[in-house]
């Protein structure tokens, strides 16, 4: 893809949140309104932003990250503006700002590259469980933690009259990536040997695993603790995959998955939530008035899409509680069909293709790592909430990147589209 294609596509991504946000309007009887050339502008700040620095400070970067990522913050944001105009509004100003964090990302680590990452993972680690620990302080501070739908996850700021609420624990998971990679990029050999057995099975040196596994319980812990079952479970994933592309042994793979049934069946019995979740999932019909009512609601939207859907702002995705956070993926197929939804899969599947080839080329073990395992976070984030919206999976609660409306998302996951350009360049370089 040559820079003029490049710059295309994000003209065009712009283009679709503009013209998006148009129908909307126009299908209200309202006419165009201010907001589509504003969310045009947006757009152009935002990815054209990124993409002057990327052009300075990485320019050897690949030129295939940033158009899929733009088409899903431009679907995503017409619909959330759909939803709610209010937080469609917000979700342009957060754009901008997450936009400023991966230029901020891509300036710090102009000079002396990601690798300079690697002297930090312990201090990368403490921050990530400060980070987690948050939403544990007492709520009524000028700081404090605020408990949402029996979760702990947010931490709420008073600026004046405001309030500002961000989830802490979505920077922690790029923070314990950068760990995982460091630690595991130093210690794969001595991972991958299986000196130990137990009968017919191989395990590794527990003196090697010991302080990973413990980073993992303690950040993990917490979140169960909090509430984010969630991330817990994507947290694991990504460190079962990234224990697998660092030593090549399927026993972590087989281990992992054992380790995700069973705990999964214990969380099922320990924790409420988890099993009122369950049977949300399993019979949502049973329970229509009360904790099925959200996954019903997604049922009948689905119902309703058809090939083309019933278009832009004549669906009914209001009727779905949560619709602009959990279910956005179900709004964007009511009202776009099975042809938008595909769009949206296609999209997180080429950005994958795209991350997994950028840690396949990655010279040295530490990028490659690094790459894969911020590409596995995509993915698994993904994987989780369309298979809970779509009754495959019970319902985690975490969002879909840059489409769900949420600041702290969109933060986390533009540092994480800075990062992968910024190794795309060091391998190239």
């Amino acid at each position: 893809m040559t820079a003029r294609t490049e710059s295309a596509f994000l003209a065009a991504a712009a283009l679709v949140a503009g013209g998006g946000t148009a129908v909307v309007t126009v299908a209200a009887g309202e006419g165009v309104t201010i907001d589509a050339p504003i969310a045009v502008l947006a757009f152009l700040m935002a990815f054209g932003g990124v993409l002057a620095a990327v052009r300075v400070w990485a320019p050897r970067g690949t030129r295939f990250l940033l158009p899929p990522v733009a088409l899903l913050a431009a679907l995503g944001s017409v619909e959330i503006f759909r939803i709610d105009r209010d937080l469609g509004r917000l979700q342009r100003l957060w754009l901008l700002v997450a936009a400023g964090v991966a230029v901020i990302t891509l300036g710090l680590l102009r000079t002396r590259g990601t690798v300079v990452l690697r002297r930090f993972r312990y201090l990368f680690l403490a921050g990530a469980l400060i980070l987690l620990l948050l939403p544990l302080l007492p709520s009524g501070l000028p700081l404090g933690g605020a408990t949402v739908n029996g979760s702990r996850l947010w931490v709420q700021l008073e600026v004046g009259r405001r309030t500002l609420s961000f989830q802490p624990g979505e920077g922690a998971k790029v923070l314990l990536v950068v760990f995982f990679a460091s630690y595991l990029a130093e210690r794969r050999h001595a991972l991958a040997a299986l000196p130990r057995r137990l009968g017919p099975v191989a395990l590794p040196e527990p003196r090697q695993l010991l302080p990973i596994l413990l980073a993992f319980g303690l950040s993990s812990g917490v979140l169960v603790y909090e509430g984010d079952l969630g991330a817990s479970i994507l947290l694991f994933g990504v460190f079962v995959v990234m224990l697998y592309a660092a030593t090549e042994r399927p026993f972590y793979l087989a281990a992992g998955g054992a380790l995700v049934a069973g705990g999964a069946w214990a969380a099922s019995r320990a924790f409420g939530r988890v099993a009122v979740r369950v049977e949300a999932w399993l019979h949502p019909f049973e329970h229509y008035t009360g904790s099925g009512y959200q996954v019903a609601q997604g049922v009948f939207a689905l119902g309703d899409a058809g090939l083309l859907g019933t278009g832009l702002g004549s669906g009914s995705p209001y009727l779905i509680p949560a619709a602009a956070t959990d279910f956005v993926f179900v709004a964007i197929v009511e009202e776009t069909g099975l042809a938008g939804g595909f769009a949206v899969l296609a999209a997180f599947g080429f950005l994958l293709t795209v991350g997994v080839g950028i840690a396949l080329r990655a010279g040295g073990a530490f990028r490659s790592l690094l790459a894969m395992g911020l590409s596995i976070t995509l993915a698994l984030q993904t994987v989780l909430i369309v298979g809970g919206v779509l009754r495959l999976l019970p319902l985690t609660g975490v969002t879909l990147p840059f489409v769900s409306y949420g600041g702290s998302s969109l933060l986390a996951n533009f540092a994480i589209v800075a990062l992968l350009e910024q190794i795309s360049h060091e391998e190239r370089a």
